[in-house]
Formats: C-alpha cells, structure tokens, sequence
C-alpha cells in the first residue's frame, strides 16, 4: 500500500509537472521560435520580491530562473543574444537555435529595481498594426514578452465598447458609423481629434475587432501581463446635446480640419450614469482591468474648461468600476493639465512621460520641462523614437543614456516606476528597443562603444570589424541626435517631400535639417557592404544592410536635390538636367532596393489591409483607408489647410515609384519649361497628383523580389559614380 502511494505520488508529480510546462508561455513561445527547441531548456520560477532572472546550466539544458513568466521570456532573450549569438526582432522573430545549445559557464543573475515596462502609443495602433491578424499579433506578444513588457496598452476593439455604449443610449447604428472612425484612423478618433472618418465600418469590422482583443488578452493573461485598457473620459459624438440632452463642450477647436467629438461636462448629471454605461460594456467584452488609459482634452483641444473637476469625474467613475484601478496618462504637450491631477491621490494616477529621451517632462532641463516634474504622483521614462511610422535610421544614444542615468540620483525622479516604448510607429531601428530594453537589467551604466559590440555580436552572431566599425559611425552620428535638436523622429527623407525650391520637411511637424555628416552613412553602407558575401543569407544582416544602403541613397539624393535646385537658380540647364535626372536615377534605385526586403514595401501594408476584409468591398474600402493614412492623411482640406499630408510618408518600394515619384517629375518638368521659357514658375496642386493614387487597386508584392546584397552593391555602385 505504502509502496503504491509513493507510485501514485510519483506520477502526479511528473503529470504536475508536465502541466506546469505546457502551461508556461515561454515553453511556448521557445517552440514558435523554433519548433521543439523548449527540450533543451530547464523553465523554472521561483518567487521573490525583487525582478530578476537568472542563466544557469544543468546538465545538457540551460536553466532559466525568474521571478515570473516575463522575466523568464528576457532572461531567455538575454540567453539568445549574450550566449548564442541570436537576435529576435520584428524582422524576424524566428529562428534555428543551436544543438546543443551553448552552456552557461558560470550562473548570471540580472535584477531590475523597476515594478513596470509599458509599451504602445495609441498612435501605434493606426500607423503600424491597424489590420493585423492574429498570426501576427502574437509575433508581437512573443517580441514584448522578450523585451520585458508587463504594461501593455491594449485598444484594439475599443470602437466595440463605444458602438455597444452608444446604441444602448439611443443611437442607431448608421449613427453610430458617423461617430467612429475607419480602421486606419481609429487612434485619432479614441484620442478625441476627429470623427467617422475612413468609414461606416460594417458589422464584421466589429466582430473580427472583438475575437481579436478576446485572444490578445488572453494572451497577455497567460504570461502576467496587466493590459491597460481604454477608460472612459467623457468623449461623446459632437452631436450628443441634441441626440441625448447632454450638457457637452461647445468649444472645441477642429483638429486639422478634423471636427473633433465634444466632451460631457464634468457637472452634467448624467456623466456618472454614461461612465458606469461605458465600463459595463467594457467589462461585458473584455473583463475588469487595474489600469485604464484617459488622455482627457489631448493635444489642447479646448479653452476655458474645468480641468479640475474633469480629472476628479475621470477618476470617480474609474474608482466606481473598480476600487483599486489606476489611470495612465499621457505626458504630452499640455497634457495632463497640472490643475487636473494636483487633487489626485497619489498611488491613483501613473504619468507616461512620452518623450524622455528627447523632451523630457519629469523635471531635468528640456524644452518640455516641468519645474516639480509630476510631483507625488508615479510615472515611466518613455521612448518616442518614431513618429508617424516614417522610415530613416534615427536615435538619441547618448541623450537616452544621460537622461536615464540622471534618474538615479535626481530627487524628481523618486517616483520612478519604469520605461515605457511609446513609438508612433513601430518594426524600425531595433537598435534602440534593444538598447531601451536592457537598460533596468544593467547594474552599471552602459559604454556605448561596447554595447554597440555587444549588439553587433548579437544581431548578426559574430562581431566583425568592418560591421563594427560601420555601427560605430552610426553609433556616434545618425544614431546619435544631439541634445536641444528636438525634431520628431527620423531626418526625413528627401524622396517623401512634395517638391519646391527651398524643401525643408516632409511633413509638417518634422524637418530634414541634418544633424549628422551623411559621408556617416555613406562610409556605414559601404563597409557593410564590403563584408556582404561573408553574411549572405544571415536575416538580420540583410535587413540592415538595405536598411543602412537606403538611408545613404536618401542622403545622396538629397545632395543631388540641392546641386539641380542651385542649377536652376543660375539657369544651368545641363548641370540642372544631369542632377535632377541623377536625383530620379537614385529615386528608382531606391524602389528597386527596398523591394528586396518585404519590410520595406507597401505591398505587405496592404495586403495586411484587404485580409481584413470579408467581401470585395470591404477589402476595397480597407485598402483605401491604407492608401490615404500613408500619403494624404485626409481629404484635401485636410491634408493641405490641415497640413496632415505626408505625416505618415513611408520611404518604400511601390509607394516610391508610384506615388512619390510622379510628384517629382512634374516639378522638374515644370522647372525645365521655366527654364526653356516655355512657362512662367507656378504653383503645383500636387492634392490632385496624390488622390488618384489613393483611389487605386493595383496590386504589389507583399514579398522579397530581388537579391539584398546585390542591389546594395549596385546601389553603392550608383552613389559613388557621381
């Protein structure tokens, strides 16, 4: 009897155990990068106060030890690229480990003092993954959980929450459709800066809305995550005072010639009875959550409100739903209003500070500066990095370093929760993510030179010196944006402009003034592509490769702009009709090489556009709502009185031939007319040469076409015959 009782303890134990395996996500995760390689690892968690993770070795398994299911997935990421040479980012997030895997030779223990690591903007959601499936958002779950992600926004399907809330107060659906946005332009609508454009959205939008959210966060459950879901802050249709009697805001201004939604005042009586309406139905989809996201009266749309009593509304019906809920806000322009969470409890509110690595708002000198920082109230040093999706090597290294060591010993930074990844747009400069993410986990203070070997060694599984030497340049150039240059994101590129004389900025918020030497990126793309044979077929070199060879094409053109435009001021016509055609010879270049990787087409943003379609003219009305985000933004008052056109340019294959490129043909023809005394210099209505673009359906592959290394070679080739 004995004897079967330790028999039967036994078998439980190992049943126990195996259950535990499958239940572990990053056991999971091991097998999608590379199916059956979880064997080779030990998977342990053993609680403790303090987030760490630690690399250990038994036997022929390597031991990963944590605290939680996150901390696991990073210390396995720590594993991949600090032993086994292999990096995994959103160019490619699988891979064949080694086997036998490399051995931990000495047990490693990394802690982290922070409690938090958020990711996502809202912009995020439209500029980069507004009509991603599945498949695909669980590439991105397996990427955050390795990156050390815990405080994930969650707002795919918010529109369903507003739909259920809006009919069950009196709208009807086609109302309904009128008040929320299109799929590409979901993020401005749930910021507050614009209605129902880019639809009516038809019911299967909501439906494949709804499962999708339902299985992210089911995922994010499963590995510990806290999802911060989308709260209720009074946004209302602009119409709600006729529809409903509601006493709403009268003034807010129009956002680029957007009419923007009203807002329920804070005094009207039937503010609590929405708010609890609006949880309800949150709760109804996807369940209770600790953390909800408001960014009442964002990017200053409003004079003269009650921002104290708005912020106390706010976080009344948020304390109603659920006691022990805490409200993130964005750091970002004048938002959050000082007054709105002066009264707030501390513990209550935590502050993105949206823009740390370059205007940083928590309390050291920058143009953002706020003199007591967010006072008593908890906050995440974030990481902007990109804004509208735009493409271009970019970075603020030794800015990002500064300011992240200055959080140690400044007294403003007491209330210092973590990082955050807060990119407009996202799958750009892994560098920076990578160099974000280690940050905690690092003990002493990072030397960038040696990181940048570390990295280097990682990305591409060995260090050579060439490729060294090229991220060096990089390291301490392009990637290096130097402090009081607070320009947003990438130096734009000269192929993304509507063309005049004098091109100074693609889109209206941004500027192409240089910061660094483009000999930089020229010499970079030029060592790397010295050593190309020798990583011929190694994915993330190629990526890089075209990612570094396409900003040197970028930075050249720009060059060969500036020498047509100085002759055609001297009316040179031989040397304006050579480097205007030398401009579009790069320009074609340029298009002929991002079509080797399928992260630099347009063909896989729309085909991502038209799958999440279930009749033609849904794939059609889809495709159009990809096609305007990336070029137009808007109609034409929009995009030229609103100045939205081109905030959201991408430096890619199709886009460029097709789109760009027409634009600068009819400059230069209209210029070589003036020239030959054909016309006088008149305006372009380069609107009317865009929207046709946007109406099309053509169709681009959505894969690699053409060799990577010898299209860069033959790019190199182009740059250095002038």
């Amino acid at each position: 009897m004995i004897m079967r009782k330790i028999i039967f303890a036994i078998v439980i134990s190992i049943v126990s155990a195996l259950a535990g395996w499958s239940a572990n996500p990053a056991a999971a995760m091991i097998d999608r990068i590379d199916p059956g390689a979880s064997k080779n690892f030990k998977l342990e968690i053993k609680p403790s106060k303090t987030n760490y993770f630690e690399l250990d070795q038994q036997g022929n398994k390597v031991v990963i030890r944590a605290n939680n299911y996150i901390n696991q997935a990073v210390g396995l990421n720590w594993y991949l690229k600090h032993h086994a040479g292999i990096h995994l980012s959103w160019n490619g997030m699988t891979a064949e480990l080694p086997n036998p895997l490399p051995k931990v030779e000495q047990k490693e223990r990394h802690e982290n003092p922070y409690e938090h690591c958020y990711d996502f903007n809202y912009c995020t959601f439209s500029y980069t993954m507004p009509f991603w499936d599945w498949a695909r958002w669980e590439q991105e779950l397996d990427w955050m959980a390795l990156h050390g992600v815990n405080l994930p926004l969650a707002a795919v399907g918010e529109e369903c929450v507003y739909r259920n809330m809006l009919i069950r107060l009196g709208y009807t659906k086609d109302e309904v459709n009128e008040f929320i946005a299109g799929p590409a332009f979901l993020a401005w609508w749930a910021m507050n800066n614009l209605e129902g454009w880019g639809g009516p959205n038809p019911d299967s939008w909501y439906e494949r809305q709804e499962d999708l959210q339902k299985k992210i966060l089911a995922r994010m459950k499963e590995w510990g995550m806290e999802p911060v879901l989308p709260g209720f802050a009074g946004m209302m249709p602009h119409n709600a005072d006729e529809k409903l009697g509601l006493n709403i805001t009268k003034n807010m201004k129009p956002w680029n010639g957007f009419v923007r939604p009203a807002f329920l005042m804070s005094t009207d009586s039937s503010y609590a009875d929405i708010a609890k309406v609006y949880y309800e139905e949150l709760e109804k989809l996807y369940g209770k959550a600790k953390y909800y996201s408001m960014d009442p009266f964002h990017e200053n749309g409003g004079e003269n409100l009650d921002f104290v009593g708005a912020g106390q509304a706010v976080m009344e019906a948020m304390k109603r739903n659920n006691p022990k809920s805490v409200w993130v806000i964005q750091a970002w322009s004048g938002n959050p209003n000082e007054e709105m969470i002066d009264n707030l409890n501390q513990g209550d509110l935590l502050v993105l500070d949206l823009f740390s690595e370059c205007k940083p708002m928590w309390g050291i000198p920058s143009k953002a500066q706020r003199k007591n920082g967010f006072g008593k109230h908890e906050w995440l040093m974030c990481m902007l990095e990109n804004f509208g999706g735009n493409v271009g090597l970019h970075g603020r290294m030794d800015q990002l370093l500064a300011n992240y060591k200055a959080t140690k010993t400044n007294q403003l930074a007491a209330h210092l929760k973590g990082i955050g990844f807060t990119m407009e747009g996202s799958e750009n400069n892994p560098v920076m993510y990578e160099l974000m993410s280690e940050l905690p986990w690092r003990s002493e203070d990072v030397n960038k030179e040696e990181w940048l070997k570390e990295y280097t060694s990682a990305r591409y599984g060995r260090c050579d010196d060439k490729v060294l030497e090229a991220w060096h340049i990089l390291g301490n150039s392009i990637y290096n944006c130097p402090e009081g240059n607070i320009q947003q994101g990438t130096t734009e590129s000269i192929f993304c402009c509507r063309p005049n004389l004098d091109n100074k900025q693609a889109s209206s918020w941004s500027k192409m003034a240089m910061y660094y030497d483009p000999a930089d990126t020229r010499r970079a793309a030029e060592l790397m592509n010295e050593v190309a044979e020798n990583y011929r077929g190694n994915n993330n070199f190629e990526y890089d490769l075209v990612d570094i060879t396409r900003q040197a094409i970028a930075d050249e053109a720009r060059l060969a702009y500036q020498h047509a435009i100085a002759d055609y001021k001297a009316f040179h016509k031989e040397g304006f009709e050579k480097n205007s055609q030398r401009f579009i010879d790069l320009l074609m270049m340029q298009d002929e090489l991002l079509g080797s990787r399928p992260e630099f087409g347009v063909g896989r943003w729309i085909e991502f556009a038209r799958n999440a379609g279930t009749t033609p003219e849904e794939k059609d009305q889809y495709e159009w709502n990809a096609r305007v985000q990336i070029t137009t933004w808007g109609a034409r008052e929009n995009a030229d009185a609103g100045k939205l056109r081109d905030y959201a340019h991408k430096e890619w294959n199709g886009l460029l031939r097709d789109f760009y490129l027409p634009r600068w043909q009819a400059f230069f023809a209209t210029l070589t007319d003036v020239l030959n005394g054909k016309q006088e210099l008149e305006t372009i209505d380069y609107y009317a040469i865009e929207e046709p673009w946007t109406l099309q359906h053509n169709e681009y592959p959505s894969t690699a076409v053409g060799d990577p290394i010898e299209l860069s070679r033959k790019a190199i080739d182009l740059i250095n015959a002038n």
